[in-house]
């Protein structure tokens, strides 16, 4: 496919899916950017649906950086515990929250080269935090769903997700690229599912180079 007509292609597939999703928007619960740090955290290898059932406790029980930095770690464990892998991400929690308040007045600072130096952050989980809870447009979250979609609609061959946020940034506007990352991960998740897509009832079965393979 030529660089014009995956460009066209791009933006029909976007249109297709703004039609079909133009509520598409981050599952996570959350109030504020420090919680919707802590639920990204969380959501590793794991559902939003379950994250979204751990973390009222989580954020009732520690409502601040600093409390969270001061967190017991068996107790945060037994909180975390259903989402899988809580030892490691009791221990991201904690480190993270402990960089906030020793380096950034106990604040989720709001820059790319900031977010990914705190513990239990990388590009995908800054990206989802400048996105989502300041709303500045830095990137394309690149998930699991995002990743298969990309290939699946002819976008990349890539599979490493900075690849293939590489890939995926210059076909789309840039203040579209949070809600584009929505809106694969709401068709992945409801449509394009990894093990068995249902193609027959997709609105993007005539122009998906994947479709029915």
């Amino acid at each position: 496919m030529g660089a014009a007509a995956l460009f066209s292609h791009a933006a029909e597939i976007e249109r297709r899916l703004l039609v079909e999703y133009p509520d598409a928007h981050c599952e996570l619960d959350f109030a504020t950017p420090l919680q919707l740090l802590e639920a990204t955290i969380l959501s590793a290898q794991c559902t939003d649906k379950r994250v979204n059932m751990v973390t009222p406790e989580l954020f009732k029980r520690y409502p601040s950086a600093a409390a969270l930095a001061d967190a017991n770690m068996d107790e945060l464990e037994t909180v975390i515990r259903s989402t899988g892998f809580y030892r490691n991400k009791a221990k991201s929690l904690v480190g993270m929250a402990q960089a906030l308040v020793d380096d950034h007045g106990g604040e989720v600072p709001r820059t790319m080269a900031e977010l990914i130096k705190l513990p239990g952050v990388g590009r995908k989980t800054a990206n989802v935090i400048l996105g989502n809870a300041f709303g500045l447009n830095e990137g394309i979250v690149v998930d699991t769903h995002v990743a298969r979609l990309a290939t699946r609609f002819g976008f990349t061959d890539e599979t490493d997700p900075v690849k293939v946020e590489k890939a995926l940034l210059p076909l789309f506007p840039k203040d579209s690229w949070t809600k584009f990352s929505h809106l694969l991960i709401w068709h992945g998740r409801r449509t394009c599912d990894a093990r068995k897509p249902r193609c027959e009832g997709c609105s993007l079965r005539d122009i998906c180079p994947s479709a029915d393979v």
